[in-house]
């Protein structure tokens, strides 16, 4: 079988093969068409909720700070660590993601009123929460041998890609298939004692020499440190705020009530 990409100039054709598995064909159309059929409804209702958050926001004058989405990713990251979701969706997906997300929330709860008092006390009470520790994303190929691990080691300084390494090398077979790719590991894991100290002496995009673990010998890659904080009850207040609120309202998280007040016409069956 052999498979070919191909990066034109100007509007690809819907007739342009994109596969050819012997002499069968797989056009953009037909690609085009089963993704459609498979994921259509989903992701057109998931653009229209866009849009309809994105109208009432300036309609309603409601906007969220960057610093509150930087603040909610960190959290997100430190959450996740290595879960499927976190290996799943790229950061600018997630900064989207979230800002439409805090902003559906705000709208929501635009007209609910909690004393300073009750957040005050919630902060007290859920005060881990808001305590980021440091976290580092790593990727990591692992070898039977230490022979092995120094050979890798030396194909990577001579440019080998380490998703392509780890892929092909790796014997932890659930992060070999995602590339290496641990996901994201907070400092206290003693899961991964071993291989944090190795990511500690590491920059972004730096890999270790091989360190010894239950395995074998891996090689670390720093893809990410993301550094640990405390936030004050000042900076999570509004966040607390929504929460309160949506508990006390007890109504689904839905673009919905605000569908009304846009004109919407879809030309898909079964949208909305």
């Amino acid at each position: 079988m052999s498979v070919a990409y191909f990066l034109g100039k100007g509007e690809p054709s819907q007739s342009e093969v994109v596969a050819q598995i012997g002499k069968d064909e797989i056009t953009r159309q037909d690609w085009l068409n089963e993704m459609e059929g498979r994921y259509g409804k989903e992701v057109l209702d998931e653009m229209i909720d866009g849009k309809v958050i994105e109208a009432a926001g300036d309609k309603y004058d409601v906007e969220i700070d960057k610093e509150e989405i930087d603040r909610e990713i960190k959290m997100l990251k430190s959450a996740y660590g290595t879960s499927a979701a976190a290996l799943s969706i790229n950061e600018e997906q997630w900064r989207k993601q979230i800002k439409d997300s805090l902003m559906l929330e705000e709208l929501l709860t635009k007209e609910v009123s909690i004393s300073e008092e009750k957040l005050q006390q919630y902060f007290e009470d859920n005060q881990a929460q808001y305590e980021i520790k440091d976290t580092y994303h790593l990727s990591q190929i692992v070898l039977a041998t230490k022979e092995e691990a120094e050979q890798t080691v030396k194909e990577l300084d001579n440019g080998s890609s380490f998703t392509a390494m780890a892929l092909e090398k790796s014997t932890d077979t659930l992060t070999a298939a995602q590339g290496g790719d641990l996901g994201y590991v907070t400092v206290d894991d003693e899961n991964y004692e071993t291989i944090i100290k190795a990511a500690q002496d590491l920059k972004a995009g730096e890999w270790s020499d091989p360190v010894k673990t239950d395995e074998g010998y891996a090689i670390v890659l720093l893809q990410e440190f993301v550094e640990g904080e405390t936030y004050s009850f000042k900076d999570v207040k509004s966040q607390i705020r929504r929460q309160m609120a949506l508990e006390q309202m007890d109504l689904p998280v839905s673009t919905e009530p605000f569908k009304d007040e846009v004109d919407i016409e879809t030309f898909y069956d079964g949208a909305l």
